[in-house]
C-alpha cells in the first residue's frame, strides 16, 4: 500500500509572490508570504493540479530578468 493511501489530510494548494507553489494542510495556518489558489483536496489531487499549472520552474523574478536581457540583447543588435 502506497503511504499517500493513509494520507486523509486534506491540503490547500498554495502559490507565493515568486509563483512557486506547493501544498499545505487545510488544518494549519497558511504561511506569511503564501496564498491559496482555490484548489482543495488529497495530496495526489493537489499535486497533479501543480503538476499542470507550473510549467515553469524558474521564479518569477528571474523569468523578469532573463526577459528584461533578451529584451536587451534584441535591442543592441
Amino acid at each position: 500500500m502506497n503511504l499517500d493511501e493513509k494520507d486523509l489530510t486534506i491540503y490547500h494548494v498554495v502559490v507565493n509572490h515568486e509563483e512557486q507553489y506547493s501544498v499545505w494542510p487545510e488544518n494549519k495556518k497558511i504561511p506569511n508570504g503564501w496564498k491559496t489558489v482555490g484548489k482543495t483536496g488529497k495530496k495526489d489531487f493537489c499535486l497533479e493540479y501543480i503538476d499542470e499549472v507550473w510549467t515553469d520552474m524558474r521564479p518569477l523574478s528571474l523569468r523578469k530578468q532573463m526577459a528584461a536581457a533578451q529584451e536587451r540583447s534584441k535591442n543592441a543588435g
